[in-house]
């Protein structure tokens, strides 16, 4: 007689799969080039009212590169200006919070349920650009939530073995999030003195350690043999003002201009970020 409480396990012996790293042979034959001038950024999609339910959403996809890479999705709900609790006390601004996370799906290496600190820091960084946007005064004693999912990032997992550039993809990440999260508000209907656009730029070395290193915008890390340094900036245009510059890199102190080119080729990329903003929202309301 069969024991009916027991879960016999199959009767034939199966074997776990086993996913094996790629030789390191293949990777090193393909060899990625960047295919777009060095001032043009790759080309974006950008969508509000993707969400019925939230009093503004946006969904953001940037395109992969021509190599086989993965590209970038994002998609955006703001919750609010909504009546803060009688407990909390008096503001006379609206209080701000931004919550991003990356899908578990998002990247080849999975990722958890619970937000870990690149994702925190990405909030920081995106509470930071936005604050300068909103004009806070007009909502006393309120509260607004934005809530980024990391949909697709753009993050290929043997590259970012073999240099190590998961904080370059991540700075991508927060440039999407600062333009998805713009055009979010402005569907929301919360007014700002300008349009924020997030745009990155870096410097990078290609054809061996011989050449001389040039600044790209919107890099793709997997495109070049090394990324030396990197700028993400949070531009109004309008305004000319900058509302949260994060710059990662090992430079010396001495070269200022190549700080200063960095910062105008991320404001480069970032205005033509925000022509795509604008003609969306235009869309919109036409």
């Amino acid at each position: 007689m069969a024991d009916r409480r027991r879960i016999n396990g199959p009767v034939g012996t199966t074997n776990p799969p086993i996913y094996d790293d790629a030789p390191e042979k293949q990777s090193e034959d393909v060899k990625a080039t960047r295919s777009r001038p060095a001032n043009v950024i790759r080309k974006m999609y950008l969508k509000t009212g993707v969400t019925p339910s939230a009093s503004g959403s946006a969904y953001l996809e940037i395109e992969s590169s021509g190599n086989g890479g993965s590209g970038l999705k994002l998609s955006c709900s703001v919750h609010g200006p909504r009546a803060l609790p009688r407990s909390t006390p008096f503001s006379p601004h609206i209080i701000l919070s931004t919550h991003v996370k990356f899908a578990p799906f998002a990247t080849k290496q999975r990722r958890g349920y619970i937000r870990d600190p690149i994702e925190r820091d990405l909030g920081t960084h995106l509470e930071t650009a936005l604050r300068g946007s909103i004009i806070a005064d007009r909502w006393p004693k309120s509260g607004v939530d934005i809530i980024i999912s990391i949909v697709e990032g753009e993050q290929d997992r043997e590259t970012s073995k073999a240099q190590g550039i998961e904080a370059w993809d991540t700075m991508n990440a927060l440039s999407g999030c600062i333009t998805v999260a713009s055009a979010a508000l402005a569907d929301a209907g919360i007014d700002c003195v300008d349009t924020v656009a997030g745009g990155v730029a870096a410097l990078v070395q290609d054809a061996g350690n011989d050449a001389a290193p040039s600044i790209v915008v919107d890099p793709i890390p997997s495109e070049h043999e090394k990324v030396l340094a990197a700028c993400c900036i949070a531009y109004l245009p309008t305004r000319q003002e900058i509302t949260n510059l994060w710059f990662k890199g090992d430079l010396p102190a001495s070269e200022m201009d190549v700080y200063t080119q960095l910062v105008e080729k991320g404001i480069q990329a970032s205005k033509s970020a925000n022509r795509v903003l604008v003609d969306c929202l235009n869309e919109t309301v036409g």
